[in-house]
């Protein structure tokens, strides 16, 4: 294993600098220098467009862009470089595939009761516009994955899709993929992932387990905002219709037709924002640098001495185990308005976390909750700041 020092990694963000702390890193993750070099390297040496001039400078980005998506293969071992497309961030790679993969009335999508409104919404707006059936698991009690009811789901109506996420923004919880792809696959449907809570934290090998499309967004994995990635098995992409067409999706046209561009361009309409991919790759590598084992194991550290140190105290979301809830912490106290609380934290010592129903409101309206304080860890955080925000927690409930 690749030896790991918080100390160390935090010397290449420059905005830790600063005298914070951030703890809302399942919202937007810090940007380490590299990745904002790579950014001002393509505006200060080769600003170009990619796959539509000839000279040196749209050669570069081809080029780059090339090896950023070659990056982001290796970093979910998927098979091919066309099987990963880039998109702005995680709710469009979802929208592309809810919007392409021809759902008619009658057909089922299977959800959990804990996904984000971007795993939401899309499917919503198919049941009221194409009569699809969107079928959604209740967790356990304590939000941990219920098997026994997502099989039970497969006998409403043909399902052809399950669409879950990977790890929860909620309360950190990772749902056991490997028994869901088999089942799903038992089933003859087909899997997808909201893995933007997974990606930045853990390996995630999309061979094994099997799965079909995976959606994540860069910049909760060090990279730049307005970057995310789609990977779709290659046959399944080529079978895909187009959503958003125009500018270097085809290969040609006329007044009267068109001829579409192979996979992956035929999803990337328009100029693409260069700088920003590319700079993404430089993100994968970054992490894989780092370790994403190491990352894992670090975030459980510092999960463990907050649980260890308020389970008591306050009103945990998710199961008390910190080793099931990953990097991630949620919260309410007694008495204390969330949004108050979050407030306080970085008031009265640069903690900054998040506060509300984040993006979950439907789980957070079935438990009649307004929402929750979420602290969300990452490799450069340090167990001193996680003492730290312990005593200020500890603060806020004595007043």
């Amino acid at each position: 294993m690749i030896f790991f020092n918080p100390d160390k990694v935090r010397q290449d963000f420059p905005i830790l600098r600063k005298p914070i702390i951030y703890f809302d890193n399942a919202c937007m993750s810090l940007k380490p220098i590299q990745v904002i070099n790579k950014i001002n390297e393509y505006y200060t040496e080769y600003t170009g467009c990619a796959g539509r001039s000839s000279h040196q400078f749209a050669n570069r980005v081809q080029d780059e862009m090339a090896k950023s998506r070659n990056e982001v293969k290796n970093l979910i071992n998927a098979k091919h470089d066309e099987e990963i497309v880039f998109t702005r961030n995680t709710t469009e790679g979802i929208n592309l595939v809810a919007n392409s993969l021809g759902l008619e009335k009658g057909d089922g999508v299977i959800i959990s009761d804990k996904e984000h409104n971007s795993n939401l919404i899309p499917w919503l707006k198919l049941k009221k516009e194409k009569g699809i059936i969107v079928k959604v698991v209740e967790s356990n009690e304590d939000n941990t994955f219920n098997l026994e009811n997502f099989e039970n789901a497969f006998s409403v109506g043909k399902i052809k899709l399950v669409s879950l996420v990977h790890t929860s923004n909620l309360d950190g919880v990772t749902n056991p993929i490997k028994d869901i792809s088999e089942i799903t696959h038992q089933h003859n449907a087909l899997l997808m992932l909201d893995a933007a809570q997974s990606i930045p934290h853990k390996e995630v090998n999309i061979r094994n387990p099997d799965i079909d499309f995976l959606s994540f967004s860069g910049h909760k994995m060090l990279g730049p905002t307005g970057t995310g990635v789609l990977y779709g098995k290659i046959d399944l992409l080529k079978k895909l219709d187009q959503f958003i067409v125009g500018g270097e999706t085809v290969i040609d046209s006329t007044y009267e037709d068109f001829k579409i561009e192979k996979v992956p361009s035929r999803f990337e309409a328009g100029l693409q924002d260069y700088a920003n991919l590319i700079a993404l790759g430089e993100s994968c590598k970054y992490l894989k640098r780092v370790g994403l084992k190491n990352i894992q194991n670090h975030e459980l550290k510092l999960n463990k001495i907050l649980t260890e140190s308020l389970a008591d105290k306050v009103k945990l979301i998710g199961p008390r185990e910190p080793e099931k809830r990953s990097g991630i912490f949620s919260f309410n106290i007694n008495g204390k308005d969330m949004h108050h609380v979050s407030k306080i934290l970085d008031t009265s010592a640069n903690i900054m976390t998040r506060s509300g129903a984040h993006c979950v409101h439907s789980w957070f309206n079935k438990h009649d909750m307004k929402g929750s304080v979420r602290a969300s860890l990452y490799f450069y955080n340090t167990e001193e700041e996680a003492q730290m925000f312990v005593e200020e927690i500890n603060k806020i409930i004595s007043l």
